[in-house]
C-alpha cells in the first residue's frame, strides 16, 4: 500500500495510491497519515471503493506529526571512503529538526548565509508501534513502512562551525519525505533497494541498500536501546557515495538547479533550488 498526503501546505489530507496511480481520498477513514493512522491500516477498505482525488494536487510530506527525525551518518562503505572517515564500529546517530520536513516536490530554499548546500538520497524507515529494548525480530515487526528522504545539508554549518551536525541539517525544507509511505508488507527486501540522485540530469548517486554497513532492522533495534521509538518516528538510514562534498572539487547546489532522486518501488522526488525570500 502507498499512503500519501495531498493538498496545500498545512492543510494536507490523507490519501492512498491505487493500482492505476490515481490518488484516492482516505478522509472518511482517518483524519491524517500519522502515527495513529498507522495503527488503523487494517480498517482501510478496498482502495478502488474510495473517491478519486481530481487533478494533480501537491503532495505533502508522506507522514504527519513526526515526533523524532533520527538520522544515521556514514552508513555506506563507499560514502565513508569519499568522506575520508574511519569505518564506524557503531552507527553514527544525529537528529534533524522536524521543522525541516517538507513535501517531496517542494522547492529547496537555500538559507540565508549558506554556500555549501548538499544532497543525500536515503531510505527512510517509519515506525509503526512503540518499541523499547527491541531485538531485531521485534524491530522488523515494528516497521510500518518506508519512504524516500533527501537529507539536505549545509556543509559549512555542519562541519566548519563546531558543535554537532544538527545545525547543518535542520534548515526549513532540508528534509523532503515521500512521495509515499510504502507499507512494509509491500517491500520484499529493504536490504536490496536501488537508490539514486541526479542534479540537472547528471547522476551523482547510484547505489543500493545492500551496501549498508548497518541494516534497517539492526538500526531500529539499536536505537531502541537508547530511546523509545514511537509510531510515526522516522529513521533516515544513510546515503551512498556521490554527495557534492565528495566531488573533486566539491560541488554544491545553486539557484535554478533541478534535483531528481528516488528509490525502487518507493517513488521519485523532484525539487527546484531557489533563493530564500
Amino acid at each position: 500500500m502507498k499512503l500519501l498526503r495531498w493538498g496545500e501546505r498545512g492543510a494536507e489530507k490523507p490519501g492512498v495510491l491505487d493500482a492505476d496511480g490515481r490518488i484516492r481520498d482516505l478522509s472518511s477513514i482517518v483524519t491524517d497519515i500519522d502515527g495513529v493512522a498507522l495503527g488503523r491500516l487494517k480498517e482501510i477498505p478496498d482502495v478502488e471503493s474510495l473517491p478519486i482525488v481530481p487533478g494533480a494536487p501537491r503532495l505533502g510530506p508522506c507522514i504527519a506529526s513526526v515526533g523524532k527525525f533520527i538520522c544515521i551518518g556514514l552508513n555506506y562503505a563507499d560514502h565513508v571512503a569519499e568522506a575520508g572517515a574511519p569505518m564506524p564500529t557503531e552507527p553514527v546517530v544525529f537528529f534533524k529538526a522536524t521543522s525541516a520536513i517538507a513535501g517531496p516536490n517542494d522547492d529547496i530554499v537555500l538559507p540565508k548565509g549558506s554556500g555549501k548546500v548538499d544532497w543525500e538520497v536515503e531510505l527512510g524507515v517509519v515506525i509503526g508501534h512503540p518499541l523499547a529494548y527491541a531485538d531485531e525480530a521485534q524491530a522488523r515487526a515494528g516497521i510500518a513502512g518506508y519512504c524516500v528522504v533527501n537529507d539536505l545539508s549545509e556543509r559549512a554549518w555542519q562541519l566548519e562551525r563546531g558543535g554537532q551536525w544538527v545545525k547543518g541539517k535542520s534548515a526549513d525544507g532540508f528534509g523532503p519525505i515521500g512521495p509515499w509511505l510504502v507499507t512494509a508488507d509491500s517491500v520484499r527486501d529493504d536490504a536490496s533497494l536501488r537508490l539514486w540522485l541526479e542534479v540537472d540530469g547528471h547522476r551523482f548517486q547510484d547505489g543500493s541498500t545492500s551496501q549498508m554497513i548497518f541494516k534497517p532492522a539492526f538500526l531500529v533495534s539499536y536505537l531502541s536501546q537508547f530511546m523509545s521509538l514511537q509510531p510515526g518516528d522516522i529513521i533516515s538510514t544513510g546515503t551512498p557515495a556521490g554527495v557534492g562534498l565528495g566531488q573533486k572539487p566539491p560541488v554544491y547546489l545553486r539557484p535554478g538547479q533541478l534535483l531528481r532522486l528516488g528509490i525502487d518501488g518507493l517513488g521519485v522526488q523532484t525539487q527546484r533550488v531557489v533563493v530564500y525570500g
